[in-house]
């Protein structure tokens, strides 16, 4: 095991903000014989088949997955967190035309688009990833789980042929509880407890606080709140470009130019307040929609099996080389020194720590995490910068 200690200093949400302020566009990539897409949303920002696309499971089940960036790029499998869906990846997006990846997000068992899966293990998920690659003719791909949906990557790690298998990440990933309950937060300690003891009571109780979230985001107040939060992210990642701009228009283009631009800026200034009410909606389909479609079960059964000591795997026997991991020292959902736990374990894993950093702050290294599998993959040559 490697730890590097890499104190980073950059800007959280500036990715988000200026995906949420430019037009998006994708083609929609040719489906396998396995594959067909679902029924898709109204949302301009959720109309693309490939968001919504589903494939049948040698069992029967469906899987449900969406793609984004580049259909002819390097494949990188991503496995969302808890609980989510493979509309996480949409936020990221924006950044991987240039990367030149092709990143899969796929549902699991009783999230978004995929069928419930009673009784299943995180060591489970390989065989479903197996399946989908074979459906879908990916002999080779990298595997990226975030928060939640670490220790899923490190079952692929475990389970699959290495030559399937180009790279692995866990990034900010879920910590073995086998480290010790002491580590986990009191909060998560008694959530665990209900989960195992009252599945069925938390799962109505889950549902009912969602909806509740829900209608409460939708009051005129708290989406005003909402919006002047992404609005203060869109403005700190601008800068002071607009204010410069509008200068430079008056002195090349005089009083008449001047007014124009006037007209102009109200009209920017509309289309900007739409943006931003239209991110309000994307983020809440994201968070509080599209994870419990199918209610709250889901959810329940993965806080038994994320809490759980027995993954289906020992740590000790994940034989791949490297399984990298990219974590905040100050991350309370999944302390650091659990994750210090996990590296120690798995023998050929290498950790970077990022001083200063939460679970919540991590989002500015995901394309520096997603160069370093490309380069594991061999799609990508290794730089002296970082991300």
């Amino acid at each position: 095991m490697s730890v590097r200690q890499l104190p980073w200093r950059q800007a959280l949400l500036a990715q988000p903000s200026r995906r949420a302020l430019t037009s998006q566009t994708s083609s929609a990539s040719a489906s396998s014989a396995s594959t067909s897409a679902s029924t898709t949303p109204a949302s301009s920002a959720f109309s693309s088949p490939r968001l919504h696309q589903t494939m049948t499971l040698p069992d029967g089940r469906t899987l449900g997955f969406a793609e984004y960036g580049n259909p002819a790029g390097a494949p990188i499998l991503y496995f969302h967190g808890f609980p989510s869906s493979r509309l996480e990846a949409q936020p990221v997006a924006s950044m991987l035309s240039h990367l030149g990846v092709r990143l899969i997000a796929l549902d699991r068992p009783g999230f978004g688009l995929s069928s419930p899966q009673p009784g299943r293990r995180i060591i489970d998920w390989a065989d479903d990833v197996r399946s989908f690659a074979g459906g879908n003719g990916l002999d080779r791909f990298a595997v990226l789980g975030t928060s939640g949906g670490g220790p899923y990557a490190l079952a692929c790690a475990y389970a699959l042929p290495r030559k399937m298998v180009a790279g692995v990440g866990l990034f900010a990933s879920g910590p073995p509880w086998e480290a010790g309950a002491h580590h986990m937060s009191r909060t998560r300690r008694a959530a665990r407890s209900i989960a195992m003891r009252t599945p069925g009571a938390m799962a109505v109780c889950t549902s009912a606080m969602i909806g509740a979230l829900r209608w409460i985001a939708t009051r005129e107040v708290v989406a005003r709140r909402i919006d002047r939060w992404f609005a203060a992210a869109a403005a700190e990642a601008e800068g002071g470009d607009k204010a410069n701009g509008t200068s430079e228009t008056k002195k090349n283009h005089g009083v008449k130019a001047a007014e124009e631009g006037k007209r102009g800026a109200v009209a920017e200034e509309q289309d900007r307040i739409a943006a931003i009410a239209a991110q309000r909606e994307e983020t809440l389909r994201i968070v509080l929609d599209e994870p419990f479609v199918q209610g709250a079960t889901a959810a329940v059964e993965e806080l038994r099996l994320l809490s759980s000591t027995d993954w289906g795997f020992r740590l000790e026997d994940v034989a791949y080389d490297p399984v990298r991991i990219w974590h905040g020292e100050e991350d309370a959902n999944a302390p650091i020194a659990a994750i210090r736990y996990l590296a120690e374990r798995v023998p050929h894993a290498v950790l970077t720590e990022y001083a200063g950093d939460s679970h919540y702050t991590m989002a500015k290294y995901i394309e520096g995490a997603m160069r370093e599998l490309l380069v594991d993959g061999g799609w990508e040559k290794a730089s002296g910068g970082g991300s």
